[in-house]
């Protein structure tokens, strides 16, 4: 498992969109190069997109898979890449759930954020092994590159 390393500038956006989604959770993507660097994965970018939950969003998101087509085809021939994927947990610890559990997949970076009325008091970082099934929390660490861009939501 590696850490993820995000700048101050996109955690701030990330807690932004989850302050303004609140009481209901959102959620967007995390982008970087699909290689690691080392042990770590950088995050270079966000994309917020819409919860296309279908039911009560305060406990749930879906990313819908149009949303991830079209972020893909928009990412074709840059640098960035879908890496993983945020979301909030509004009134409950940065700690993926066991829905959460059940719909990811190894390989990318989840990043979970406790949201309250009053603000945004923890980012946990998580990977899903493979092997167990199960979230591995892995370190989340602060990095400044040079201005990271944060897509606008659309």
């Amino acid at each position: 498992m590696r850490g993820v390393e995000l700048s101050p500038s996109l955690r701030q956006a990330m807690e932004r969109h989850a302050q303004g989604a609140y009481p209901d959770e959102c959620c967007g993507f995390l982008l970087g190069n699909a290689k690691p660097i080392g042990t770590h994965r950088t995050i270079l970018d966000i994309e917020p997109t819409p919860n296309e939950y279908d039911g009560e969003r305060r406990h749930r998101f879906v990313i819908g898979p149009d949303e991830l087509r079209a972020i893909e085809r928009r990412l074709e021939g840059t640098d960035r890449e879908v890496v993983g994927f945020y979301h909030s947990h509004p009134d409950h610890p940065a700690r993926p759930s066991l829905f959460d559990q059940e719909h990811a997949w190894p390989w990318w970076t989840y990043l979970v954020l406790s949201v309250t009325a009053s603000g945004v008091p923890a980012i946990g970082a998580f990977e899903l092994d493979p092997e167990s099934g199960s979230f591995h929390e892995v370190p989340l660490g602060s990095t400044d590159p040079e201005k990271p861009s944060v897509m606008a939501p659309r």
